[in-house]
């Protein structure tokens, strides 16, 4: 199903989000706080556009993801990254191999959440952060209504005139609708083994920021 939508996928999220995937990848980047000689790598990178900033500040900066298709138009745009195939719940790499782990957007696409968050903590090295960013709940209950309408109608809408596969997108809304809350996605990384679990929203809880620290 992404590789359907690969070519075109940058340019609908933008379009569907009204820009704001903007806002979010620089909270991203705010959360993770890369630096030179961090090791990060980018789940579910798609394409590779999140994780163009955070090589930006000089960190060495995997993008992986399952979708072939979407690595090699990733790897045809941005010929300076090292993209990687691997399966979120079975990673390709050795325990501890990263400073930090984030995810965006790429979680709910895990089937077994569960098994990905453990499977992210064994590569994230004793003290290093998780960060993940999808999509969540408003937590203002008139918007959520109005939020709820725009997922399951103008959204495949307008994905199916920018879209190469708009079924794609009546997934996404789909499996927007159907994802835990932000309390339970916070249990659900502490169950997994990660401590000092927060989050923040953003835009209103269209999109809530997670974050853990691997155990020393």
């Amino acid at each position: 199903m992404f590789d359907d939508v690969a070519s075109r996928y940058d340019l609908t999220n933008d379009i569907l989000s009204l820009g704001q995937t903007r806002t979010w990848r620089r909270a991203v980047v705010r959360a993770v706080e890369p630096a030179p000689g961090m090791r990060i790598l980018d789940l579910a990178a798609g394409t590779g556009t999140s994780s163009v900033p955070l090589a930006d500040a000089g960190a060495f900066v995997v993008p992986c993801d399952f979708s072939l298709g979407m690595l090699m138009v990733g790897h045809t745009r941005l010929t300076q990254l090292s993209f990687v195939a691997g399966d979120g719940m079975h990673l390709p790499f050795t325990d501890g191999a990263f400073d930090a782990v984030t995810i965006s957007f790429g979680l709910r696409n895990i089937q077994d959440r569960a098994a990905g968050l453990r499977e992210m903590r064994r590569v994230t090295r004793p003290g290093g952060r998780l960060v993940v960013c999808e999509f969540s709940h408003p937590t203002w209950a008139p918007f959520r209504t109005v939020y709820d309408e725009y997922l399951m109608k103008a959204l495949p809408t307008i994905a199916a005139k920018t879209s190469s596969n708009p079924d794609a997108y009546l997934y996404l809304a789909e499996s927007i609708r159907a994802w835990p809350d932000q309390e339970e996605l916070a249990a659900d990384i502490a169950r997994a083994g990660w401590t000092g679990v927060e989050y923040r929203n953003l835009s209103g809880g269209i999109v809530a920021l997670h974050r853990g620290i691997a155990p020393r």
